[in-house]
């Protein structure tokens, strides 16, 4: 295999890693203020995930980092042509990081009440904003090459907020709600865990039935696709790690349920990328102007020195990351949260 087909797959999986991942972050934070009857209840929901958020977040700079070093046209191009809505969800990750840090200095109700909009808010935009930036990229974009070399985007913003853009936008919305709704559930006790399971199986039921529309569309849209039974394979496997995900969440079984939303996850963004493959972008205006994987990727010393950076640092990372989450591995509750965190 050459190295510029592994690293499309190495993007591939931190992308689908940071989706997995700061996924249920975006679901807790969307949570908040539904579950969260007072404030400690909020101060339960925010720290469920206190301890892993930002490392969760890491996979995202990281895989943007690889994106630029090993395919730099496939960055500037989607770059240039999602501009708007990156910078949307780039302001959005901000507000959210800061409002986790400053909610609590205690400077009044209205502080607290500001901070958690900006929690709520950052937690909508991105996974909304990415879901409509993926399925647009399975669907094909106006780009062409410029004769000087590279791509160049020709759409507008209202390009992009096509029918089955703002499909995939919602769906992955609702996927990561449920996703962080399962999360809570999980982590805590009492009457907090039976609200998010109960939440999480209506949640699940509106995922389900966009994941259907949007994996049916996703499938229909590349019946010549090269790999077809692939996306086929990748789309029915997201579709019963949703069903699956949510009957085990209403028999109470959070660990198969959290597991099977973050299958669900990482077979539909599969899916995308392979709807996408052997191309990084399609053009809809000729396909002969797609972007190629080959076409797109930096030089094979460049990729050859990425390669022996990722063998020894990833395990390193995903190491350090499983052992967070063992050592915070245990449930909270409201007998926890000190009165001064109020």
């Amino acid at each position: 295999m050459e190295l510029t087909t592994i690293w499309f797959l190495i993007v591939g999986v931190m992308l689908i890693g940071y989706f997995v991942l700061d996924g249920f972050d975006f679901g807790v934070g969307i949570s908040l203020p539904i579950l969260g009857r007072d404030d400690t209840d909020r101060r339960v929901i925010i720290n469920t995930i206190g301890p892993v958020w930002d490392l969760n977040e890491t996979w995202l700079i990281v895989a943007g980092a690889s994106l630029f070093a090993a395919f730099p046209e496939w960055y500037a191009t989607m770059f240039s042509g999602f501009y708007l809505a990156l910078l949307l969800i780039l302001v959005a990750l901000i507000l959210r990081g800061v409002s986790f840090e400053y909610r609590h200095l205690g400077r009044g109700r209205e502080w607290t009440r500001w901070f958690d909009q900006f929690i709520f808010w950052g937690s909508v935009l991105p996974p909304l904003l990415w879901g409509v930036a993926f399925a647009n990229l399975a669907q094909g974009l106006p780009i062409r090459p410029m004769e000087g070399g590279g791509w160049i985007y020709e759409g507008t913003l209202l390009t992009l907020l096509n029918p089955y853009a703002l499909l995939g936008g919602v769906t992955m919305l609702l996927i990561v709600w449920v996703h962080g709704l399962v999360f809570i559930s999980l982590k805590t006790v009492g009457e907090m865990r039976d609200r998010a399971r109960s939440l999480a199986k209506k949640v699940g039921t509106a995922a389900i039935a966009a994941g259907a529309a949007f994996l049916l569309w996703t499938v229909l849209q590349h019946l010549d696709s090269e790999a077809l039974w692939v996306i086929v394979l990748c789309a029915v496997m997201a579709a019963l790690g949703l069903i699956g995900a949510w009957a085990a969440n209403a028999v109470g079984r959070e660990g198969w349920a959290f597991t099977g939303n973050a299958a669900a996850i990482v077979f539909a963004l599969l899916a995308v990328f392979m709807s996408m493959f052997p191309n990084l972008m399609h053009s809809s205006i000729d396909p002969s102007y797609s972007m190629s994987i080959a076409g797109a990727a930096s030089s094979q010393k460049t990729l050859e020195l990425m390669t022996w950076v990722a063998v020894f640092m990833m395990p390193l990372v995903i190491a350090y990351q499983a052992w967070t989450y063992w050592v915070f591995r245990k449930r909270l509750s409201r007998d926890l949260i000190p009165a001064a965190a109020h």
